[in-house]
């Protein structure tokens, strides 16, 4: 029995979101069906994210235990055989036995796509946010920057969020213009449910003119979820990359070529 683990690339448009649900397709139930029809064997995979509907990924990791003796390597060019356009196996590796993608995760990058302008771009409908409000972006890096450190992010969890420790690291968060888009790119430890999109919904607020510069300090200090603004659509949202602790004597770098494009 070997683990073998995966990077996984998928645009989250038509699926109910990563986690394998009974009533609608998940992006697991479509990976985990390729490779069962590859190995002959029943294969379940453990995610490092359960991104939501809608939700995109570059580097969503996952791991299988399989007794098949396809070379660790061929798995991504044999799974991508049986998948549709939409989802990629980008590599494939054996990993450690005890390797779990979620658990032993030490850090995640982000993105989120948004695009200022009078009309809704067709081409980007399902990747971007879009904003009739010309984005000041000066002013939402100003505000982005109150984020960043240990806080407790408690008011950037969705509602019914039941998790119990609420206190998260942004190691780095940075704003980037190229023509009408605005992309927020973070670096955190961890992740609160919807966190990034209620940070990216309350950056475009303020970009807009309809929140304050403060309300991310305010609302670090208040804990109000009040003090922010809306939540942004799911489209805008790509898991760029989970890191581990192989990862991270090269954070900053990798963080670095997220922002270039390096790691589109």
């Amino acid at each position: 029995m070997r683990r073998i683990a995966l990077t996984i690339e998928y645009d989250g448009t038509h699926y109910s979101g990563w986690q394998r649900q009974e009533n609608a397709l998940a992006v697991q139930e479509v990976v985990e069906k390729a490779l069962s029809a590859l190995t002959g064997e029943r294969i379940g995979l453990t995610g490092a994210s359960r991104t939501d509907a809608g939700v995109h990924a570059l580097g969503q990791v996952a791991a299988f235990d399989t007794e098949s003796r396809i070379p660790a390597e061929k798995f991504a060019f044999a799974a991508n055989t049986r998948l549709p356009w939409d989802v990629r196996v980008s590599a494939s590796w054996q990993a450690a036995e005890d390797f779990h993608p979620r658990f032993m995760a030490r850090g995640k990058i982000y993105r989120y796509r948004m695009y200022d302008g009078p009309h809704a771009m067709a081409l980007y409908r399902d990747r971007a946010a879009h904003s009739i409000y010309p984005l000041d972006e000066a002013a939402m890096a100003r505000c982005l920057a109150a984020c960043v450190g240990e806080h407790d992010f408690a008011p950037f969890a969705a509602s019914g969020s039941v998790v119990k420790d609420t206190v998260r690291t942004i190691y780095r968060a940075q704003l980037i213009r190229t023509g009408r888009f605005v992309d927020l790119f973070v670096y955190g430890n961890g992740f609160l449910y919807n966190m990034v999109r209620i940070l990216a919904g309350t950056l475009m607020d303020v970009g807009g003119g309809k929140q304050s510069g403060d309300c991310i300090e305010r609302a670090l200090s208040t804990l109000s979820r009040l003090d922010l603004g809306v939540t942004a659509p799911a489209c805008g949202l790509t898991l760029m990359r989970v890191l581990y602790d192989p990862d991270l004597p090269r954070a900053d770098e990798l963080f670095d070529q997220c922002v270039s494009g390096v790691i589109a």
